[in-house]
């Protein structure tokens, strides 16, 4: 009986192995394991760079365009991934992974799609695209999918046939990935100079263009205009010549600022008191002033775009095209600039510097009887302090030089201060992710500021840092009734519904515009034919780029306009008699 024992339980574990062998084999699992491993990818090196063309996108069109322009004066060969459509929503979610937000499978659908254009319209072989072609993008950390943007356009180009494509990636912080870019790209002044100009430019021709658009008097004219002011823009984008040496000022500079050589001083102070952009600008006022007229006589509600930076920033499909959907709708837009979230960045990065004073580099207080190292976490704390607060100071001078430059119509950037001020109370101001406090912030700024009569929230589906502001704008609603709110989440499908609830929204702002453009006039005293009358006299209040004052309690761009008419009636002797 002693030796049956052990016999039994042998028995026993031989029928165990094989049922655990069977149910193995049942879920796939009878296979040796291979763990993951980043695949291999090839750098992008300064000698391919002449046969080596460039793919950027993902801001808006005129961004994508600007930025191009300005690289390509540069010697790099760069070209523009279209705005993304919903074929490329589908070839996101046919090649990538399930559950990811609607901008992944906007871009890298996107891509995926121009690349397989150029291999199966083009007659370019998978190995050549591979070779010639990189493209840049950014990525992030942080607790969104943004995060995951990088491995989600290796994941569908190795799917889709383009397995070792180039992917640089841009980071929110820390600059270019070296890792994946090594000195294809030479992140030097003037790259950056190209990336930034591009960029506030692009903000400005933006924001103008849909001031422009709502108050055209014949149908296509703003975009004929643009056509010839983006032409226009690119050839000096692209034609920028930078300093090769420094004068006095430039050496002196060099010594005491963190630049390489009086080379690099020179290009800097250039950008500073230059007027090379400036003049671009004053001739594009020309440009428009001289081709073409507009009516702003005409009450339109104007509606804030806010909401994740993707969403509120793409113009096709990605957003259900809510930009020309609420302009055909008779609405005026003011877009959201890329410069806020430039602020915003440096703005939490000071934060995050402050937040840290004192501290030792891992995070603990500095021991009262160490004199030295505080000494030490002082200086460096001022010194990285001044530097985040000169390139938003920096960054905020050129915007309002470019801004004044192009006719001063387009707004000033938000004070990030008063942002965080107002946002703070409902939205955490040390709460990373998305737009942070921004969303709701912005909210209370434009609906209270006399600047909006309506705020459209757009984002994608299950975006984690947009659903928490919408839990915040329940409470931020609650305080200001007034305000119109909309939050719209966008997907690659949900047009019609969207745009419904959009126009529910819409139709309680034109009553609000109406009603305060009646107000207005019935103040003047006057008809709207007299306004008209007198503007049909004066070509110069039918330019489309043209000053107005901005009178307190008054929102919508005709209102203002009626009142701006009215005083020039008043003091023009001509229409006293």
């Amino acid at each position: 009986m002693e030796h049956q024992v052990p016999q039994q339980d042998k028995a026993i574990e031989e029928i165990l192995r094989a049922e655990r062998a069977r149910l193995e084999a049942e879920a796939g699992l009878d296979k040796k394991v291979e763990h993951f491993k980043r695949p291999t990818e090839h750098k992008f090196t300064a000698a391919q760079r002449p046969h080596t063309t460039i793919l950027v996108g993902g801001l808006s069109l005129r961004h994508d365009i600007l930025i191009s322009a300005a690289w390509r004066g540069l010697g790099y060969n760069i070209e523009q991934v279209h705005v993304p459509t919903k074929a490329d929503f589908q070839a996101g979610k046919e090649y990538g992974n399930n559950g990811q937000c609607n901008p992944t499978y906007f871009t890298v659908g996107a891509l995926v799609n121009y690349l397989k254009n150029l291999r199966d319209n083009e007659g370019m072989s998978s190995e050549y695209i591979v070779n010639n072609y990189v493209f840049m993008t950014a990525g992030a950390c942080g607790p969104c999918r943004f995060g995951m943007y990088e491995a989600e356009f290796r994941l569908a180009l190795r799917n889709s046939g383009f397995e070792g494509f180039r992917v640089l990636l841009f980071q929110q912080s820390g600059g270019l990935d070296q890792a994946s870019g090594d000195d294809g790209l030479q992140m030097n002044l003037e790259f950056f100079f190209g990336l930034v100009n591009g960029i506030l430019i692009g903000d400005l021709l933006n924001e103008v263009y849909h001031q422009v658009r709502p108050f055209e008097t014949a149908p296509g004219q703003t975009d004929a205009l643009y056509q010839k002011l983006m032409a226009h823009c690119c050839k000096y984008m692209q034609h920028k010549q930078y300093a090769k040496k420094g004068g006095i000022l430039a050496q002196a500079l060099a010594k005491i600022a963190p630049l390489k050589d009086d080379a690099e001083a020179e290009k800097f102070l250039d950008q500073l008191f230059g007027d090379y952009y400036t003049k671009m600008l004053e001739e594009c006022v020309e440009i428009a002033n001289r081709e073409m007229v507009v009516d702003y006589t005409q009450p339109k509600p104007i509606v804030k775009i806010t909401g994740e930076f993707w969403a509120q920033t793409t113009e096709g499909d990605g957003n259900f095209n809510m930009f020309p959907f609420l302009e055909n709708e008779g609405a005026e837009i003011i877009v959201e600039p890329v410069v806020t979230w430039l602020n915003y960045l440096l703005h939490q990065a000071r934060l995050f510097v402050k937040d840290k004073r004192g501290l030792n580099e891992g995070g603990e207080p500095i021991k009262s009887w160490d004199l030295m190292g505080r000494l030490k976490r002082e200086v460096e704390y001022r010194k990285n302090h001044l530097l985040l607060t000169v390139a938003e100071k920096i960054i905020l001078r050129e915007y309002e030089r470019l801004r004044l430059a192009f006719g001063g119509t387009a707004h000033k950037p938000v004070n990030q201060l008063e942002l965080e001020r107002m946002g703070h109370p409902f939205y955490n101001t040390r709460s990373g992710g998305g737009e942070g406090h921004l969303e709701v912030a912005k909210n209370i700024y434009y609906s209270t500021k006399g600047m909006a009569h309506m705020v459209l929230s757009v984002k994608p589906f299950g975006c984690m840092p947009s659903t928490q502001s919408d839990g915040a704008q329940a409470a931020v609603i609650s305080h200001y009734p007034d305000m119109i709110y909309l939050p719209i989440e966008t997907s690659g499908e949900g047009d019609i519904n969207a745009h419904s609830r959009t126009q529910m929204a819409l139709g309680e702002a034109k009553v609000k515009a109406k009603a305060e453009f009646k107000d207005v006039l019935e103040r003047t005293g006057k008809s709207i034919e007299d306004i008209r009358a007198y503007v049909d006299k004066h070509p110069e209040l039918r330019r489309p780029i043209q000053t107005m004052p901005h009178y307190e309690g008054v929102v919508g761009r005709a209102a203002n306009f009626v009142l701006h008419v009215s005083e020039l009636m008043d003091a023009d002797p001509a229409y006293a008699n």
